[in-house]
């Protein structure tokens, strides 16, 4: 097949445009890829795309830096403080970057399946599908380290696990990170099980606000187990403050009224 021939065979199918190779033509367009009609594009589709989210992670407070400073000194760490001081987001970049670094071979999430003073009975699916809304605060933080796709790649391998507390009690998470998150919505009895989990080359971080308990009054055992624990060498408590907060203005603002 002739060169006149090919051309007028790809104008034909709408692959070339016959304008562009007029005589006065001085910069001719690529030809589109065969998987994309409307047009070529340097940039792959969006679900093919593995973006990277993982910034350099910084603390805005001086009670963020201890907090930082304590996880990578101690094995376990409670981190007690109002809603707003980044208790949560520190604790699974802290785990994602243990995880990316080699340091761990996991990382597991557990949350108490409580509801905040209003049941909204049950929910279908499996135990992922039923914790799913109550993690939801662990996945916005796990996505804005890592992009989805990576998440649910890392989850199908079993490297992010979710473990219901209530399914806790008699594991022993060897080379893990195990983040436990509102840890107020736990009885002594239930953090008493959840700290005698860990096992070796393993970091534990249990955050929670004492003030902000949706447990019946003195039913929460998170301010009495961090006491206890506070003198024990290797164990490292954080107590976060007003100053610390990191989310909109108001919002120390009201934690100081409320």
């Amino acid at each position: 097949m002739t060169k006149r021939s090919v051309i007028k065979h790809q104008v034909r199918e709408g692959v070339l445009d016959s304008e562009q190779f007029l005589h006065d033509a001085k910069v001719r367009r690529l030809p589109p890829q065969s998987h994309n009609r409307n047009g070529w594009s340097p940039y792959p589709s969006n679900d093919d795309r593995d973006q990277a989210y993982l910034k350099t992670l910084k603390p805005k407070s001086e009670g963020q830096t201890e907090l930082m400073d304590a996880v990578d000194a101690h094995n376990l760490v409670l981190a007690l403080g109002p809603a707003g001081t980044g208790k949560t987001y520190l604790a699974v970049a802290k785990a994602v970057e243990a995880l990316e670094a080699g340091k761990v071979g996991r990382i597991v999430l557990s949350r108490p399946a409580v509801e905040a003073g209003e049941s909204i009975g049950f929910l279908p699916g499996d135990m992922e599908d039923k914790l799913a809304p109550y993690l939801r605060p662990l996945y916005d933080a796990l996505s804005d380290r890592l992009s989805m796709k990576r998440v649910k790649a890392l989850m199908a391998e079993g490297l992010i696990e979710i473990a219901p507390i209530g399914y806790m009690r008699g594991r022993t998470l060897n080379n893990a990170f195990i983040v436990v998150d509102e840890a107020q919505n736990c009885t002594y009895v239930q953090l008493k099980m959840l700290l005698t989990r860990l096992g070796w080359h393993s970091t534990m971080v249990v955050t929670g606000d004492p003030q902000q308990s949706d447990l019946l009054p003195g039913v929460s055992g998170l301010s009495d187990i961090s006491e206890r624990v506070e003198t024990v060498p290797g164990i490292a408590v954080v107590r976060l403050a007003e100053r610390d907060i990191v989310r909109h203005p108001l919002v120390a603002s009201m934690i100081g009224v409320l």
